[in-house]
């Protein structure tokens, strides 16, 4: 199952896989960080898209067509701000973990990438991301075998260390 793990630095706006995650605000309209990326790399076409969706809740997915991006599909979710862990915090990341998930199966993906959902300008510790981030993956993989491939795509050299560690306590 490890084997289906994979954790890159670099820019998720690049990678040709079946869907990438988009770590989104409220309104699916194009923010900051990964978010602004995405919408800037796959064009017009996909704020226009979101504009009809009606927005998404705090832990919740919707997904979109990739337009100009190599990936086919955007799952966007909105990940909660991190005000102390003591607001829900903990369950709605979740649970925006797992309803990408979903929504990937209910699509057929085989394969996506994930950024630090939350653990950018939503304040969340990264370390803390990371644990929910590879257990709800290690769950996503036994619950969905068509699933070949999760990637993270932390954004520094710092979170890359604190994924690679997370990694080998969640996957020994």
């Amino acid at each position: 199952m490890k084997e289906k793990i994979e954790i890159v630095q670099g820019d998720i706006t690049k990678l040709a896989v079946d869907a990438v995650v988009n770590a989104a605000n409220n309104t699916l309209l194009g923010g900051g960080g990964v978010d602004g990326a995405i919408h800037r790399a796959a064009g017009p076409e996909l704020v226009a898209e979101c504009s009809s969706l009606g927005g998404c809740e705090t832990g919740d997915a919707k997904i979109t067509r990739g337009y100009r991006l190599p990936a086919r599909h955007v799952i966007h979710t909105v990940g909660p701000v991190w005000h102390g862990g003591t607001k829900g915090e903990p369950e709605l990341l979740r649970s925006a973990y797992r309803r990408c998930f979903q929504v990937a199966h209910e699509n057929g993906i085989k394969s996506i990438a994930f950024p630090a959902i939350s653990a950018g300008v939503y304040g969340y510790p990264m370390d803390k991301a990371c644990e929910i981030a590879m257990t709800e993956a290690k769950k996503a993989l036994e619950n969905y075998p068509e699933l070949e491939k999760v990637v993270f795509v932390p954004f520094s050299e710092g979170a890359l260390k604190v994924f690679q560690e997370t990694f080998r306590n969640v996957f020994p």
